[in-house]
């Protein structure tokens, strides 16, 4: 596996790239189906990347980041883990692909949402679907002794 490349879109209009040298992976047994190779090999990956100390994001990006991802972060490492395939390479590919859609997701930047009012159009709508919504329950009532 080499560099890290991650998809342009917002925040990020060329894209990203993580070096090599900064993903750390570690192996380890995974649980869950597989037989007696689960026993024996180490599949189960965890890809650890430190958000502060990278070179791919810029400081608007890392600041973004950081705090999107407040809640995934030990301190400043960003781990992914991935168990569910039973080859190790597949696991591998699995984070890196996580990965790279969290940072992808991380560094666009939010978008304001504009207040808008329901048109006159549907509150008519919604208005009519509710009387007859009442007039149907209505008919459903038992008959009085009117």
């Amino acid at each position: 596996m080499d560099v890290l490349r991650v998809a342009p879109g917002p925040g990020a209009p060329h894209g990203l790239s993580v070096p090599e040298a900064e993903l750390t992976e570690q192996f380890s047994r995974a649980s869950g189906p597989g037989g007696q190779g689960v026993n024996t090999t180490d599949s189960r990956v965890q890809l650890s990347l430190d958000i502060a100390a990278t070179t791919a994001l810029d400081d608007v990006q890392r600041e973004r980041v950081l705090h999107r991802l407040s809640d995934r972060l030990t301190g400043t490492v960003l781990t992914i883990d991935a168990s569910e395939y039973r080859s190790q390479r597949r696991n591998r590919a699995a984070a890196r692909d996580r990965l790279a859609t969290l940072l992808r997701e991380a560094v666009m930047p939010t978008v304001a949402r504009r207040p808008t009012k329901p048109t006159r159009g549907s509150q008519r709508r919604r208005l009519e679907r509710k009387r007859q919504r009442a007039q149907t329950k209505q008919n459903r009532r038992r008959p009085g002794n009117e």
